[in-house]
């Protein structure tokens, strides 16, 4: 009763704020703008200028917030990362030779960059066939919802889930893993699956494109009945069959949502911990850069510099692609 109690409370007073806000803004802006009487006895209207900053009041506090919990840390992890483990003397690029020096680290960028090219490939590919074929049965609907319900379940516990399909029995125990149980049933050995070198990687990246898989098919699905049947008649009329169709006909017209569907993914990509932290904690090599920020921060001695140049390495490789999305938008938008 007192988390639900605790919960109403923070819900009223939430909304109870976000009201007085609204409200005392939109009065404080109207006495500092009021309507006024020339001494002809002219009318003037301040509207005009009460709507140019009435929209600056409202977007004022998620700036704030934004520059407080986003912009600041972001400034002030690039500042870190050229003083020492402390933070408190600065070393200069110190920390930066260091690691692009270390194994540890190089092999962390290398693991990342495989999930940038398996997962978005497989996940929109994927996506993108499910939808053109899911269309094309009765029970189309049915089996969107079954490949987009693990959307709905946290990368944790898809994690906990996978955890079991590649579970490892040693000596004549029973194979309790789906995985190993049918690799069995086929004559072979059983095997610790996620330590195995090099391809456990793509073990852990299959769990994350099965997860991105349904939010791709959805997007794209979208996507392919906005494509003017009357251009696949056409198509059809001149002979074209439906390979050609989907290749030269249905994929140019989409090719924008495809674009969405790959940059989100992407970055989803290079943000990922979940997975390797719950599955090996990094270990057998599967290390990606958000695993490896967290060990030189909380495991192993605090390092306050390392960490955030593990940090700041993830925060450029997100920029280009952020800026080419939103290239991309303002472009759309004026050929609209």
């Amino acid at each position: 009763m007192e988390q639900i109690f605790g919960a109403l409370v923070a819900v009223v007073l939430g909304v109870g704020t976000m009201l007085l806000y609204f409200f005392g803004t939109n009065y404080a802006l109207d006495s500092a703008l009021p309507d006024t009487i020339d001494g002809s006895g002219n009318f003037i209207s301040r509207e005009k200028q009460r709507e140019s900053v009435r929209p600056w009041l409202f977007v004022a506090p998620a700036v704030i917030i934004l520059a407080l919990y986003l912009i600041y840390p972001a400034v002030q992890t690039v500042i870190l990362s050229f003083f020492n483990n402390r933070g408190n003397v600065f070393i200069g690029f110190e920390n930066w030779v260091w690691s692009f020096n270390n194994d540890e680290f190089l092999q962390s960028i290398g693991n990342n960059l495989q999930w940038l090219v398996f997962v978005p490939l497989l996940s929109t590919a994927m996506g993108l066939l499910i939808a053109v074929l899911a269309d094309r049965v009765r029970w189309g609907t049915i089996a969107k919802s079954l490949i987009f319900m693990p959307m709905a379940i946290s990368f944790v516990g898809a994690s906990v889930i996978w955890k079991f399909v590649y579970e490892f029995r040693s000596g004549e125990q029973a194979q309790i893993g789906l995985l190993n149980a049918i690799w069995v049933s086929f004559g072979g050995e059983p095997q610790a699956w996620i330590q195995v070198p090099f391809w456990n990687n793509y073990f852990l990246m299959i769990i994350l494109v099965w997860i991105q898989t349904g939010f791709a098919m959805v997007l794209l699905s979208a996507a392919l009945r906005g494509v003017p049947e009357e251009s696949l008649e056409a198509a059809r009329i001149d002979g074209a069959n439906e390979i050609q169709i989907f290749f030269r006909i249905m994929i140019p017209q989409i090719m924008t949502t495809i674009a969405v569907v790959w940059t989100t993914i992407t970055i989803t990509v290079l943000k990922v911990f979940d997975i390797p932290q719950a599955m090996t904690g990094g270990q057998f090599d599967t290390q990606v850069l958000a695993n490896l920020m967290y060990d030189q921060l909380f495991r192993g001695g605090i390092d306050y510099g390392r960490s955030s140049v593990t940090a700041t390495v993830i925060m450029i490789a997100v920029v280009p692609i952020m800026v080419w999305n939103i290239r991309r938008f303002q472009k759309e938008e004026k050929t609209r």
